[in-house]
């Protein structure tokens, strides 16, 4: 059977590339297969997102960024 692994959140990818999570849903919030749950309130609530990265859109990204 093929198992499925979970998509990372924002602090995981954040632990896995040392970069700060602002950074990192900046890179991420716009790429394609990212998974973006939001929620939005009305009557001046806060709106919620979260955000998940499958792991093969963390591996794209990582190749694109990494040098050699």
């Amino acid at each position: 059977m093929n198992e499925v692994s979970a998509p990372y959140s924002i602090d995981e990818v954040s632990a896995l590339m040392h970069l700060s999570p602002r950074l990192v849903t900046q890179m991420f919030e716009k790429e394609p297969g990212v998974l973006i749950y939001e929620v939005k309130k009305r009557r001046k609530r806060a709106s919620y997102r979260t955000i998940r990265i499958p792991r093969h859109v963390y591996a794209r990204v990582v190749r694109r960024y990494t040098v050699g």
